[in-house]
């Protein structure tokens, strides 16, 4: 089953490409952004226009209220019942996002468990230090606590929670996952040079700025009693603003903070992607890129499976 990918860092305008796209070769877009798929966070996610999302079928956006859960687990299994149902309509799926892992669950054999929340056990966990933690998940799982670092705090409560969860360790579980891919698919990555492309995402926020994100994150704070406490107030664009109601921060410290953890961000997707991925890597700076990448794409939907 052919899946057209369509990744690359914040700000890069993977949008934009995959509307084009989907457009000329009859696709519907999967929205594999962790954020955009929550009903009231359109401006600090860059969420396709309304406007746009009429151009071409889109999926994954606007689903849920922000006091619902979503996580990568979920995404996993409602991105491929929507790539079945998009292919058997003889139509073309097309991930567009920027959420590796969220990407990586699809495409690739990741195995996630059904867990159900023991309050005593996290209160333990929490209770403890991270030296502490890290000791306990060595005696338990040593292949798992060989690779977080002492400080990984969160990672190292998860292998823990699993290790004495359930029957099977996390070590067990990442072993039985298997690295090859899924589906036909073919994974373009947009890129950019670095310098524009942070100059980019800077004016990005300022954009967002202008077009009211103090306002959304005003709107927010008055109907819920913790936003902040919602899964998906804890992106990029929307947890910067903490500070600002609880701590009188400033909006122009908080935009900066937003600027900055942006470009930060641009530059660990650029690396999970190129680990992750053997991807077409595209400079949309280039001339003619365009051209390039739809004879690329044509040829490999000329391929058989």
């Amino acid at each position: 089953m052919k899946v057209l990918v369509i990744v690359g860092p914040t700000g890069v305008g993977k949008s934009e490409v995959a509307i084009e796209l989907a457009k000329k070769y009859n696709g519907e877009i999967i929205s594999g952004d962790s954020v955009q798929v929550y009903k009231e966070l359109n401006i600090g996610s860059a969420k396709v226009s309304k406007a746009k999302q009429t151009e071409v079928v889109h999926h994954l956006i606007d689903v849920y209220d922000l006091e619902e859960n979503y996580d990568v687990s979920i995404f996993q299994t409602e991105a491929r019942r929507l790539i079945a149902d998009i292919a058997s309509r003889n139509k073309l799926p097309i991930i567009v996002g920027g959420t590796g892992l969220y990407i990586a669950a699809v495409l690739k054999n990741y195995i996630f468990q059904e867990e159900t929340v023991d309050h005593k056990l996290q209160a333990y966990l929490e209770s403890l230090s991270n030296e502490e933690l890290y000791a306990e998940l060595l005696e338990l799982d040593e292949a798992s606590a060989l690779k977080l670092h002492v400080n990984n705090r969160p990672r190292l409560i998860r292998a823990l929670t699993i290790a004495k969860s359930n029957d099977q360790l996390k070590s067990d579980i990442v072993a039985k996952q298997r690295d090859e891919l899924l589906y036909d698919a073919k994974i373009i990555m947009l890129s950019m040079e670095r310098s524009l492309l942070y100059e980019r995402i800077n004016n990005r926020v300022l954009a967002m700025d202008e077009l009211g994100l103090e306002a959304e994150l005003k709107a927010i704070y008055a109907k819920y009693d913790n936003p902040f406490a919602f899964r998906g107030m804890t992106g990029i664009g929307y947890k910067e603003w903490k500070p600002y109601f609880y701590e009188g921060a400033s909006k122009e410290s908080v935009l900066q903070e937003i600027q900055k953890r942006s470009r930060n961000y641009a530059k660990r997707q650029y690396t999970w992607f190129n680990n992750q991925f053997d991807a077409n890597v595209v400079d949309i700076l280039e001339d003619g890129f365009k051209e390039k990448l739809e004879v690329s794409i044509e040829k490999w939907l000329l391929e058989k499976e």
